[in-house]
């Protein structure tokens, strides 16, 4: 009975203790097509992961979000708070060095820090935290905790990390948007330059010979860019029939069978079944399949498609966006596109 007793004490002394965790931040992730400068303290956006290619994860101090990216393309964008004056975050590539789900704090009187991601030994981490909408940290970086928690699931230990600033790091790190901005196996800078004048596209699968295939299309910059593990290798120019009317926020899944008839982008092939994923804000969209009629209003050249083809294996995720994606035509400001989970079978 005394054993009994001491149990059930214990037991209650950790739900208080649970239970007195607070929640920072939105509950709910916010529609994916929310403007991600319109996102107050504690909003997140995230659309999903079907844990396909590298995680990385980028943290503007200067904008006081962070970006994450699944093999070369945005899943998830939240608002942070980091380090304030005196116990600055530092910048520069890092990697995640422990995990703890309900780590509380050696220093500031056993705080919690749920979802812990370690940066560094000396007390950096990613976790939830308050959100005040400015830097308020003792050197952490603040999140949503459950961005942090959906975080935390999908991550691995020896993820990357990188923390940017003006002035410290490139623009394009700094205020990182819808294409990678950095290698995700090493946190260098990809630096990967825009089509020439005149080029129709650019093919190097040589740049990543194996691992899970993504795709980007932006109708506003008339490029489709092709991802390997994370890296791109391989962008073209599209354009875009009766481009008065936008294709909107979509993420598209390569599901088994092909389309219907001859392939639209290159004809004497057959074109796999694309099918609609969900992400936040477009649910009733999910399983819908792509039609040729749509496929037909995008325009690419015929070697580009003959190279990628071979590629659009079942898994393969397609995000499309009316929105310009490119550095130089976003005006520093991120742009949100997002990967999702595939349908339920």
């Amino acid at each position: 009975m005394a054993r009994l007793l001491l149990a059930l004490s214990l037991s209650l002394l950790c739900g208080t203790a649970l239970s007195a965790v607070p929640v920072w931040g939105a509950r709910q992730s916010s529609p994916a097509n929310t403007p991600v400068t319109q996102l107050k303290p504690g909003e997140w956006i995230w659309g999903g992961d079907n844990r396909a290619g590298p995680l990385a994860v980028v943290v503007s101090l200067t904008e006081q979000r962070a970006v994450v990216y699944r093999n070369g393309l945005p899943i998830g964008v939240t608002t942070v708070s980091t380090g304030r004056k005196g116990y600055e975050t530092p910048t520069g590539v890092f990697t995640i060095l422990q995990k703890d789900k309900d780590h509380r704090s050696s220093v500031y009187n056993a705080a919690p820090m749920p979802y812990m991601q370690r940066l560094t030994w000396d007390g950096v981490a990613l976790h939830a935290g308050g959100l005040p909408g400015y830097p308020e940290s003792h050197g952490c970086v603040h999140l949503p905790s459950e961005f942090a928690r959906l975080l935390f699931d999908a991550s691995n230990m020896g993820m990357v990390v990188v923390v940017s600033q003006e002035g410290r790091s490139p623009e394009d790190v700094t205020h990182p948007g819808a294409l990678i901005p950095i290698n995700p196996n090493t946190g260098a800078e990809a630096a990967i330059p825009p089509l020439e004048p005149g080029q129709k596209y650019r093919w190097h699968p040589e740049l990543s010979t194996e691992g899970p295939v993504s795709i980007l299309l932006s109708a506003a910059d008339g490029e489709v860019i092709v991802f390997r593990n994370g890296i791109e290798i391989g962008r073209s120019r599209v354009l875009i029939r009766t481009p008065d009317q936008p294709l909107g926020t979509r993420a598209y899944i390569v599901k088994d069978g092909f389309i219907a008839g001859d392939n639209p982008l290159l004809p004497g092939t057959r074109m796999p079944n694309w099918s609609t994923i969900g992400i936040p804000g477009s649910g009733p969209d999910a399983g819908r399949l792509l039609g040729p009629e749509t496929i037909d209003r995008v325009v690419i050249p015929h070697d580009f498609v003959a190279a990628v083809l071979p590629l659009l294996t079942p898994g393969v995720v397609m995000l499309v966006t009316d929105a310009n994606v490119r550095p130089e035509t976003t005006g520093g400001a991120p742009v949100q596109v997002l990967d999702s989970d595939p349908p339920q079978s």
